[in-house]
């Protein structure tokens, strides 16, 4: 099993962590029960730091890389839950919704020690691709923030930035989130070791692990990280500031990576000989010669199923809210909606009292909502 699969199995959860007998899969990307995370959630945050990383089904240097320093298993949960929100924003009104549970969604994961010879049977979506990559970028965007918030103890602010103009009215300060250690300890974690890299299916996975870390690092550092200011001076006049380098919002990042989704290339292997790694081109049409993948391409193996119907790899989408004017027709299958009224209680007619609270009155409004037959 590569490391990249031990934390998409950590990252894929978010279903099970209420329940305290949680059992979970490898969703999309396995088939192995995994017991993880049998408290709730203020439960496990509570537990050391050591008996998190227990929790965790990880590879030995993983565990020992997350018992190194106190910080990172609460980091590696922080990234659990950022990576399975941005997931299902992403995806809330496709027909994928990015729900998982216990239903395993794709049980047809398996480890490359079992022989290569199954590794054909090992499917990779597109929605493989994003979950890869999602999930190691909210483990970087989560480590470098834990960084500059002191929670780990092996890193600091991020001082890579000193190259500051007009340094006589801007000075460098705060503490800015610290991208250089966050995608090493990323890249050092999901590493895959020379056996794993060989295969075509793995070498998938660690294509979109790796464009999951650079979402964070290379191509979108330079549009997603923000500079914060804080103005010093004379009756407010901001002869100085204060600054320091923030990490967007993980909605931005998240927006890049549903971009390459949508525009995610299909490949192959060309490599036959044993022992040699798998090199990725894409399927060539006519007479094209193949080509790579980018560095910044999401790249799948396998066609997605339609995901309609209730099966391994969906709830289906029977009983989905959807809405009439956008993607009935799409998220229902061609089956049609039932409409449903319902009166809804909302605040309304608000008001500002003096000094300091708002006043509203509740009203009653009648809705429809649309579900799939």
């Amino acid at each position: 099993m590569s490391p990249a699969s031990c934390l998409l199995g950590v990252l894929l959860l978010w279903d099970l962590i209420p329940r305290p007998d949680a059992l979970s899969y490898f969703g999309l990307t396995g088939r192995e029960p995994l017991m993880v995370l049998p408290l709730g959630v203020d439960d496990i945050n509570a537990l050391p730091p050591v008996k998190i990383c227990e929790s965790f089904k990880l590879k030995r240097k993983q565990r020992r890389m997350c018992k190194r320093d106190a910080g990172v298993a609460e980091t590696l949960v922080e990234a659990m839950h950022m990576s399975a929100r941005e997931c299902q924003h992403q995806f809330h009104n496709e027909r994928w919704n990015c729900t998982l549970g216990k239903t395993r969604l794709n049980m047809l994961k398996r480890d490359v020690a079992e022989g290569r010879k199954r590794s054909r049977d090992r499917n990779r979506f597109k929605e493989t691709a994003f979950l890869y990559a999602i999930s190691s970028s909210g483990l970087t965007h989560a480590l470098g923030r834990a960084c500059s918030s002191g929670k780990l103890e092996r890193c600091t602010c991020d001082e890579s930035f000193n190259d500051i103009d007009n340094r006589e009215t801007w000075l460098w300060g705060g503490c800015g989130d610290n991208l250089k250690y966050s995608r090493k300890f990323a890249r050092q974690f999901l590493s895959m070791n020379k056996a794993e890299e060989q295969d075509l299916r793995a070498a998938v996975d660690r294509h979109n692990t790796n464009l999951g870390i650079r979402s964070v690092t290379y191509q979108v550092v330079r549009s997603r990280v923000k500079t914060t200011c804080k103005c010093h001076g004379v009756s407010g006049s901001c002869s100085v500031q204060t600054c320091w380098r923030q990490l967007a919002p993980f909605h931005e990042i998240g927006d890049v990576l549903k971009n390459k989704y949508e525009k995610a290339m299909k490949v192959v292997s060309m490599t036959n000989g044993a022992g040699e790694r798998a090199q990725l081109m894409n399927e060539p049409v006519g007479n094209e010669a193949p080509k790579g993948p980018k560095n910044n391409d999401m790249v799948f193996v396998d066609d997605s199923p339609s995901y309609c119907k209730k099966g391994k790899y969906s709830y289906g989408t029977r009983g989905r809210i959807c809405d009439k004017e956008k993607n009935c027709d799409s998220i229902c299958c061609g089956r049609g909606h039932n409409t449903q009224s319902l009166i809804i209680k909302r605040p309304c007619q608000c008001q500002v009292k003096w000094c300091c609270y708002v006043e509203c009155k509740e009203c009653n409004t009648r809705e429809e909502i649309y579900m799939c037959k």
